[in-house]
């Protein structure tokens, strides 16, 4: 059954109480999908439902909820079941619900924890969030690279069960450092006598426990990996990210520039939970600056103000034009940032995008210009629609390169270029394009005597 069917099954099972039902249609919902029914339920019947689950897949179901749902449930629960369902958690999605818990619960979780799981919550618990250390996890498999094929699947089958993923396997040295790595295909298909040197990898995608996570989410893309490895200073083996970590960081990093390009602070949390005051913080900084950016439009309008007087019918055409230089600069602003976010444009290549959205927006200008004329035609006449046009050009053409240059000029002093939203180019076009059309408007028409 699907979902949606499931979910409306279980929900009217939860009505009518029906601890069989429950039961049953719990098993049957794969474990993502009961994290999501249980991500919109009360806490109580959160918990409620997770019983009904074997710890093991309990474990899995709790590693799929929101961090603050995590937090709400670990509160909840007794410091004995928490440890047993720590236990059962992959290391780097304990590492992370350890992470939520105040500092007393925190120590009093240790005390009940093996000393291994102690050692390895301690150790990624160490590393900066937005790295690739507080992405990665230590359930890896790793063999020496002198063994042979034998005793590598040997040691594949007696540490496989406890790793993130087996299909890509780590040669290391006597003391940890990362020399290489191979298929778990590979090895099936080799000599068993064969030694790991004379089969493994030695040219490495490798990252650094400092490594920005959105870079290691483009490494795992860029190659097609599976996971990728990551090694401390001294090049030894301590993790792995795997593509699926990599594909949440990679939705985290689109959500947070989505937001950018409107004008929106990141959100901690889901937009569902997060609060009214925490929304309206987000949300007010940005839209007061726009404010007063705004004022230079009012200004130049007010410098105007005579033509406007002279000839009334050019304020007609006035949100028309300052809209059109706002809506291509968003648009140059959009593709540039999304060029940068994926890797496709660089820093260097500003020069030879500039001479192209030149060309592109002179032929956005005219094709609109030609558009609006026959209207400035009709509705005012020969002169104001000449003044509209030439207005069209330029405006477009001045609202692409500021779309296409500010996220260049923001990366070079450091600042994120999805902050080239397009609530920021829009106030910036809307200004230019008031002074161009108005300037073009008292040179051409003139003011009557």
């Amino acid at each position: 059954m699907s979902y949606a069917v499931l979910a409306a099954s279980l929900r009217s099972a939860l009505q009518r109480q029906d601890t069989d039902a429950i039961r049953h249609l719990v098993a049957e919902m794969q474990l993502a999908d009961l994290a999501e029914f249980i991500q919109h339920e009360q806490e109580d019947t959160t918990i409620s439902l997770l019983d009904y689950l074997p710890m093991e897949q309990r474990a899995s179901a709790f590693g799929y909820l929101e961090e603050e749902t995590q937090s709400a449930l670990a509160a909840e629960m007794k410091d004995a079941t928490l440890a047993e369902l720590m236990h059962f958690m992959d290391a780097d999605e304990r590492a992370d619900l350890f992470k939520l818990l105040d500092e007393p619960r925190q120590q009093g979780l240790l005390r009940r924890l093996a000393h291994a799981e102690r050692e390895d919550i301690r150790k990624l618990a160490s590393y900066e969030e937005g790295t690739a250390g507080a992405l990665m996890t230590s359930e890896y498999v790793a063999v020496p690279a002198e063994a042979d094929v034998a005793t590598a699947l040997d040691k594949v089958r007696r540490t496989g069960p406890n790793a993130e993923t087996i299909y890509q396997i780590y040669c290391v040295d006597d003391e940890g450092r990362l020399l290489g790595t191979l298929s778990l295909r590979e090895m099936i298909l080799a000599n068993p006598k064969d030694t790991l040197t004379s089969l493994m990898t030695e040219e490495l995608v490798v990252a650094k426990v400092d490594t920005p996570q959105e870079e290691v989410a483009k490494l795992i893309s860029r190659y097609d990996l599976m996971a990728l490895p990551v090694t401390n200073g001294g090049e030894r083996l301590v993790g792995i990210v795997t593509y699926d970590d990599a594909m949440d960081v990679a939705e985290e990093e689109a959500t947070e520039d989505m937001h950018k390009g409107v004008s929106v602070g990141k959100l901690e949390g889901s937009l569902r939970t997060a609060s009214l005051f925490d929304l309206y913080r987000k949300r007010i900084v940005w839209l007061v600056l726009l404010v007063f950016a705004n004022i230079f439009s009012g200004a130049g309008i007010a410098y105007f103000e005579e033509t406007i007087e002279a000839y009334i019918a050019l304020v007609f055409f006035l949100p028309l034009l300052v809209d059109s230089g706002g809506n291509a600069g968003s648009q140059a602003a959009t593709l540039m940032v999304r060029g940068m976010a994926t890797g496709d444009v660089r820093t260097r290549d500003w020069a030879k995008l500039l001479g192209r959205e030149i060309f592109v927006a002179i032929g956005l200008g005219l094709t609109m210009a030609l558009a609006v004329s026959v209207v400035g035609v009709f509705r005012a006449g020969t002169e104001i629609a000449m003044v509209v046009a030439m207005s069209m050009v330029l405006i477009v053409i001045m609202g692409s390169l500021i779309g296409m240059l500010l996220p260049f000029l923001l990366q070079r002093l450091r600042f994120d270029p999805a902050t080239a939203s397009a609530p920021l180019v829009t106030s910036i076009a809307d200004g230019v394009g008031v002074l161009i059309y108005f300037a073009i408007a008292t040179a051409v028409l003139g003011l009557p005597t």
